[in-house]
């Protein structure tokens, strides 16, 4: 049997998670759904703007679902990302303060990260194999030596 290391379920959603700006998406989605919720809060501070409160609803709809956008196709989320932070602006006006500046702040957040996002260059490797690659790199190197040969240390 070849060794290969075996990755359960939680190492290969780790792998997925570090190759799209998963926290931004999650941020800006989990924005969008707080604002939704205090939408049906019954208080008494409750604003509807509009033809029957219908930007209160649209604009979170539309943050969560950049939100899910973004984490589901990263190629686009420069696009998502301003879109996001102008949605999540918006909420002030026609959505509570911003679901009272939670989500607000929320959706701000995860759409300033999504927009910071970068995809690594180069394959992440963990420290453990780089501690064994410059073990192996330093034994290769002492026996290129001639014999007799001291190291300089």
């Amino acid at each position: 049997m070849p060794d290969r290391p075996r990755r359960g379920p939680r190492a290969a959603f780790r792998g997925w998670r570090a190759r799209r700006p998963f926290w931004g998406g999650l941020l800006l989605a989990l924005g969008g759904g707080e604002i939704l919720l205090t939408e049906k809060a019954s208080l008494k501070v409750v604003m509807h703007i509009g033809m029957q409160g219908l930007a209160g609803y649209l604009l979170p709809t539309l943050m969560l679902l950049l939100g899910l956008l973004i984490i589901f196709n990263p190629s686009q989320r420069l696009f998502y990302s301003v879109t996001g932070i102008l949605l999540s602006l918006g909420t002030w006006l026609t959505s509570n303060l911003g679901g009272f500046f939670l989500g607000l702040l929320l959706g701000a957040v995860g759409s300033c990260l999504a927009f910071g996002w970068l995809p690594d260059q180069e394959p992440r490797v963990s420290r453990r194999k780089r501690r064994k690659q410059a073990r192996a790199d330093r034994a290769a190197a002492r026996a290129s030596l001639p014999e007799g040969v001291e190291r300089a240390a």
